[in-house]
């Protein structure tokens, strides 16, 4: 199964060992992990202004992750779909993935619940998921 992430969910699953980095972990070994350039900046530039993380660690954690992911060209939504313009391009990388899921911890997206025929949930919930298939 192909599945995004979110750059909220990269964040956590990098900055501490929790359920976000298990989940990471997971998904890389279970499922296709799809990304994009609009994420993987996104995701560079909040180590960098928020996280205060020097460039080279950025630099070795993005192509850590290059490594384990494919990337996309996020989709164009002819239509704006998100209140956050960057929301579409996330949307967008998961259409151009062909993704089943989308999971974020953004709120705005999180209701939503579907775009077209993604299921757009929580880290939690897709965990959820994963032990009810096995039942």
């Amino acid at each position: 199964m192909r599945i995004a992430l979110d750059t909220n969910v990269l964040i956590a699953a990098f900055i501490s060992r929790g359920s976000c980095s298990e989940l990471l972990e997971y998904l890389i070994e279970n499922h296709t992990v799809v990304s994009s350039t609009f994420i993987l900046d996104e995701l560079r530039e909040k180590f960098s202004t928020k996280f205060k993380l020097d460039s080279e660690i950025i630099d070795r954690l993005v192509a850590v992750l290059l490594k384990k992911v494919v990337v996309v060209t996020p989709a164009t939504l002819h239509i704006q779909a998100c209140r956050d313009r960057d929301d579409d391009n996330v949307l967008g990388t998961a259409i151009a993935g062909q993704c089943a899921y989308l999971i974020t911890g953004d709120k705005d997206l999180v209701d939503m619940k579907r775009y077209r025929d993604i299921d757009i949930i929580r880290p939690n919930e897709f965990w959820r998921f994963e032990q009810e298939k096995k039942l």
